[in-house]
């Protein structure tokens, strides 16, 4: 066992790992004798930090942002917004706020490494969270999670990024920053399967965002900490637990995208993440984080296993909320020799000559939310890689079928 050592977190917020939790007494032994996979399924109280919560749900917004000598703040369409009326938190407050949300292991886990990722059910929602240090002293960051997976036409998914649910084999990548919807996408595109497919899926996911109740397939949905010990080794165990379909919720490094690789490329279809930019960035990142050695092979491997890229971002909806702009790869003949050449800089060109086969680029997708006067002008432009392609923009410069 760990030795404890002196925490500044306990002097700071005085929050002991061993503190009982201020709960009814029920709910406190149903959380520690609940099976970890059981605790996913639970709608739960937690005491001081559940109105703060339902704020969030009762305004539609995003994120939670509680910091120590702070209010908190709320991120309602796009942009953070203080909330008076919550008051300030203090060091005692944020103390009983993390005893609240983090349960045995996870309370030293949280001391020793300084940040730790969680979920938690409240009311009909679930909130995917990160505790960590800033300036020696703890906060919270949450992100609204609905229960109900959104349909196709909720989320506005192209036609192209729809037929990934009846593909067999492949991998489909899904890129973006922080909060741009990846996680939804891939959602709908897990339960398309569950509803029309008898077959296996897995999910590896640290932590669980969208709850998938079996239909016609059924789904294991594997916690990484809870339910794995590791990302690497639920990876490595799921080539021997019969999957058809496997979402892998981020490609961290090395190892992790070597293994999804090695998923697609043995008859599996794989759906999973990364953080970056646009669709030639995702791919890139791939291979550029193997050796120079390998990199050839690798890209390959990845020529032979790719089936589509969506890059996608939220733009501010006229009417209120965000709606989602896509760029969508689609690997046909031609984008897998680029691929498989390295030449990635070129991708651009093929996604604009081949829109019959379903690609767009993120102007594309830009241009026709103005057209349809779903967002506004301005907009589009701040969005766009590619201001110049936004039509009725004004913006000169290099021709947009230029190679990068």
């Amino acid at each position: 066992m760990v030795p404890r050592r002196p925490s500044r977190i306990s002097r700071f917020v005085r929050f002991d790992p061993d503190r009982e939790v201020s709960e009814p007494r029920s709910l406190a032994e149903q959380r520690e004798r609940a099976d970890p996979t059981d605790r996913n399924l639970m709608t739960e109280s937690y005491g001081k930090l559940d109105p703060f919560l339902r704020t969030v749900i009762d305004i539609d917004g995003t994120d939670l942002l509680l910091t120590t000598d702070s209010v908190p703040l709320v991120r309602y369409e796009g942009t953070l917004r203080p909330v008076d009326a919550l008051g300030t938190i203090d060091d005692a407050l944020m103390g009983e706020l993390l005893a609240s949300v983090l349960m045995g292991e996870q309370r030293q886990e949280f001391i020793d490494d300084r940040d730790i990722d969680f979920a938690i059910s409240f009311e009909d929602s679930r909130f995917r969270g990160n505790a960590f240090f800033q300036r020696g002293r703890p906060a919270i960051a949450l992100r609204l999670m609905h229960n109900t997976i959104p349909t196709f036409d909720e989320i506005g998914l192209p036609p192209a990024i729809r037929d990934f649910a009846q593909l067999h084999q492949g991998l489909v990548l899904f890129c973006g920053p922080t909060g741009s919807g990846k996680s939804t996408s891939m959602a709908t595109l897990i339960d398309a399967v569950n509803r029309t497919r008898p077959c296996h899926v897995i999910t590896i996911e640290d932590p669980i965002e969208y709850l998938h109740h079996n239909k016609r397939a059924v789904v294991h949905q594997r916690e990484v900490g809870f339910d794995a010990k590791t990302f690497d080794r639920a990876l490595r165990s799921a080539l021997r637990e019969d999957p058809d379909v496997v979402l892998v919720g981020e490609m961290r490094d090395l190892e992790s995208i070597a293994i999804t690789l090695t998923l697609a490329e043995t008859g599996h279809l794989v759906f999973s993440s990364l953080h970056t930019n646009d669709a030639p960035q995702a791919l890139d990142r791939i291979v550029d984080v193997f050796p120079a050695e390998r990199q050839a092979q690798v890209r390959l491997q990845l020529s032979s296993v790719l089936s589509g890229v969506v890059a996608q971002r939220l733009v501010p909806r006229i009417s209120g909320g965000m709606v989602a702009a896509y760029e969508t790869l689609i690997a046909t003949s031609a984008v897998s020799n680029l691929v498989r050449e390295g030449k990635t800089k070129q991708l651009r060109n093929a996604m604009q000559m081949g829109m019959a086969a379903g690609n767009q680029t993120l102007e594309m997708s830009l241009n026709s939310l103005v057209a349809h006067g779903i967002i506004t002008l301005e907009d589009a432009v701040a969005t766009a890689f590619v201001p110049q392609d936004i039509e009725g923009s004004g913006i000169s410069g290099l021709a947009s079928s230029a190679t990068f």
